[in-house]
Formats: C-alpha cells, structure tokens, sequence
C-alpha cells in the first residue's frame, strides 16, 4: 500500500514545484494521519489489515511529497551555489532530531504511552503540535519563484502602492491552505484552466480578440474572473505581462472605456521594464512560471 501511495503522489510534481511549503504541511499532516491509523488499528481486529493499509497508504504519499518539496525549499536559502551545503546541513538536522525523538518515544512508550488510553492521549497532542511547528516553519521560509498566488500578490502591490516586495517581504502573507484565492487588486486574474474550459464552441470567435501578437498569453474576461492561458514555451516574464494586463483591465472597466484590452496593454508595456528590473533586484526568479497545473497550450493552435 505504502508503494501506491508513493506511484499517486509522485504523479503530482508540478504542482508541489508550484506551492511547496503548502504540500510540505500537507505531507506531514498526511504522515501524522497514517500512523494515528496504524497506532489505532489493533482497536478494530475485524479491522486490522484495512485500517493498517489504509495508513501505510498515507505515510507512503507523505514520504514522497516530504521529499520533493526538499530542493525547492532549500534552493531559495542557496547563495552562490552552496545548495549542496545546505542541504548536508538540513539532513544532518533531520537526522538529529529524528534520533532524538526516537529516544523520547522510547521513553513515552515505557511510561505515559503503556496503554492503548495513554496512546490516544499523547498521540495528537504531539501530532497537533508538530504540525504547527512544521507550519510556522513554512511561514518564515521565503521562495522566490513565480508562482500564482506570489504573482497575485505582488502585481496587487505594485498596483496599489507602488512597491515591489522580497520574498522575504511576502513570506507571511502567502496563504498556506487557501493557494488558489482570487485577489481583487491584481485583477482577479486566473491560470491554468483548459482552453476548452475557458472558451465554450459558442465563444470560439472571441478567442482571437483575447490573444495578442508576439504575445505566449491569452486573456478572457469573465463574469467572476480573468482568466490566463499561458503558451507552452512562456516565461516568469510572459506570466507577468499577462498578469499585469488583466489587471489593468478590471482597473480601465471601472472607467467605462471602449478599447478596453488595448489601453490595459498599453498600460502594462508602460510600467513593465522598471516593473521586472525591480522584481530582480529584489531576488525573484522571473525565467520560469510555476502554475502547477501544466494547461498550456501550442501556439500553432492559434495560428490564422
């Protein structure tokens, strides 16, 4: 069971690519799931073989998404190649902490954790404990790759005052459990749907409206949401560009104005150039785009 485990989540690297301090609390989440089920298990004998399954299962998933999430988290605290470094640093942690709660677990299971009662005492309070430490630990690490909900974010700062943050800066204001909200600021802006979610048959004559030259972007602007399809090849910059013209659009809508996506592209020619220059000096990777879900689409698919 522990295998299936690790063959489902393995199929989900993208999106841990995408959000990993979110997956990195979700795996251990799932982990603290799994053996609560096993430590549980001889309480249901009919049961035992389904219930220990069902928990090898979890912990299998959560082994997996534990260690994908590793290099992304240890690459933004990387500094001129030292990535190695840091990582024989975090293990040696690991490995540490990991003896030493061996220890402490010895030593439960001699005294407090005997029984089954002691067991299902001590065996949350631990769990919900570790839990928030692994959560405030992802709270203060600072990535510095695009992603979503850190674009949002900062193209919703810019707009409103004018500033670009740090990773740093926007660590504590990423939300861990809630990845895919909608921020108004920056246009309610939306990535990674189908195309053929985002255009119904009916609207097909509107996609060429929504695509712009020499632009890896397609914009449509819905009822709820704006949402963005990004060609297969587009960049961190691309992803930009099309973000910062959807937001401009919900900003120009309010104006009443007629050629509503031509001056919002405009806008964001205007504003991009010291835009991205300030989000590199900040230290923002702006090559790649990190959506997670892999709905892009071919631009000979769009050709006349």
């Amino acid at each position: 069971m522990q295998h299936a485990g690790k063959l489902i989540c393995s199929n989900l690297g993208a999106r841990m690519d995408s959000e990993p301090k979110s997956w990195r609390v979700f795996a251990d989440i799932l982990y603290d799931i799994g053996t609560g089920l096993e430590v549980a298990s001889p309480l249901c004998p009919q049961l035992f073989l389904e219930i220990a399954g069902v928990g090898n299962f979890a912990k299998g998933m959560a082994v997996v998404a534990a260690r994908a999430t590793r290099l992304p988290i240890y690459s933004s605290f990387a500094k001129e190649g030292n990535l190695s470094d840091l990582f024989a640093k975090g293990e040696a942690i690991s490995t540490l902490f990991n003896v030493l709660g061996l220890g402490l677990g010895i030593q439960l299971a001699s005294t407090i954790c005997s029984s089954m009662q002691g067991k299902l005492v001590v065996g949350p309070f631990l769990s919900l404990v570790h839990v928030y430490c692994v959560r405030e630990e992802m709270r203060a690490t600072p990535v510095n790759t695009l992603n979503p909900q850190r674009t949002a974010m900062l193209v919703a700062e810019f707009l409103k005052n004018g500033r670009i943050c740090s990773p740093a800066d926007l660590r504590y204001q990423e939300d861990l459990l809630f990845t895919g909200r909608l921020i108004d600021e920056a246009g309610r802006v939306k990535v990674g749907r189908p195309l053929h979610k985002v255009f119904k048959p009916s609207e097909l004559h509107k996609m060429e409206e929504s695509y712009f030259p020499n632009e890896k972007f397609i914009l449509h602007r819905g009822a709820k949401w704006t949402d963005m399809i990004l060609e297969k090849s587009a960049s961190g910059e691309d992803a930009l560009r099309g973000w910062l013209v959807g937001a401009y659009v919900t900003e120009i809508e309010k104006q009443m104005s007629e050629n509503v996506l031509q001056e919002a592209y405009e806008k964001m020619n205007e504003a991009f150039e010291p835009f991205v220059s300030e989000l590199r000096t900040k230290g923002w990777h702006t090559d790649r785009f990190l959506d997670g879900s892999g709905c892009r689409f071919d631009a000979p698919t769009l050709a006349p």
